[in-house]
């Protein structure tokens, strides 16, 4: 069963869910945009007998602080420095990481720097690759090229809630298989005072993980860890060309897809689950199984 906690790191007070047993290894579960730990919340109890599960919600989303952007600027690079600081303040010596959409330039940043925490990944519609792109980032790459402001009020139409909806209900087969409180939870956390802005800081800064792809592929290329790729096919943002281009740097890669879209989890969380077991069982040994 899931532990509702908070931990305060330097200027930030984080929310997690916690479940499992500190005896079993760690999975480190990192959501995307425009959710939370919550995305999770149907994956943890297929694992949490198995491993010991810790789901933060990153600086702007979720149920975590939020800073002021006048205090704390919102780039990927400090979203890493404060998960660096929540995996110390919570003593994860090692840990593997699930990543999805925003969540996987921030846990392929940490394994980056700290490769030696880092047993193996599992990447749900996790980008790491242009030719993972869909024409649905061409509004993005326009801000990210010429950062107006009518660009960046272009942009801001990722933050409806039909827009949010649409992430969670494109490429699923039947969309009476996705709960409607996922995207309206996102959608009334997103409305919060001050939110869209921070959303559109982190927005411009993708551009900076695009840039450091290279990095990544170097990471994946010289460290070889063991990586599973559970995607959903009909994806409109990430195609399953960036989950097969893995396979470049990572000729060992698992890649696997599934008849659903972005938010894969909310359609095949058992499926999914039941992966992560088998590949975490024949990477980290019988006690992942």
């Amino acid at each position: 069963m899931a532990r509702y906690r908070s931990a305060v790191v330097p200027g930030h007070k984080i929310f997690y869910r916690e479940a499992g047993t500190r005896e079993n290894p760690t999975l480190l579960l990192l959501h995307g945009f425009p959710s939370s730990s919550h995305m999770f919340r149907n994956l943890i109890p297929v694992l949490e007998d198995r491993f010991h599960i810790v789901a933060p919600d990153l600086p702007g989303f979720g149920f975590s602080e939020l800073p002021d952007r006048a205090q704390f600027r919102y780039t990927f690079a400090n979203l890493t420095k404060v998960l660096e600081a929540f995996t110390d303040v919570l003593e994860l010596a090692q840990y593997a990481l699930y990543v999805f959409d925003y969540g996987a330039p921030v846990g392929f940043r940490l394994a980056v720097s700290r490769p030696e925490r880092v047993t193996a990944i599992i990447s749900q519609n996790g980008n790491a690759y242009e030719e993972g792109f869909s024409s649905a980032m061409k509004p993005l790459q326009a801000y990210w090229r010429d950062p107006t402001p009518a660009n960046r009020d272009a942009t801001r139409a990722l933050l409806t809630p039909e827009t949010v909806k649409w992430q969670y209900v494109q490429g699923v087969p039947n969309e009476m298989l996705i709960a409607p409180e996922a995207y309206t939870l996102d959608s009334a956390l997103l409305a919060r005072p001050g939110v869209a802005e921070i959303q559109l800081d982190l927005t411009l800064d993708y551009a900076d993980n695009v840039a450091r792809y290279p990095q990544f592929h170097e990471y994946f290329a010289t460290k070889q860890p063991p990586l599973l790729a559970v995607w959903g096919k009909n994806d409109p943002i990430f195609l399953p060309a960036g989950a097969l281009a893995f396979r470049r740097h990572l000729p060992k890669a698992d890649v696997r897809f599934y008849d659903t879209g972005h938010f894969a989890l909310e359609t095949h969380a058992v499926e999914i689950g039941s992966a992560i077991r088998e590949f975490l069982g024949s990477t980290l040994g019988p006690r992942s199984r």
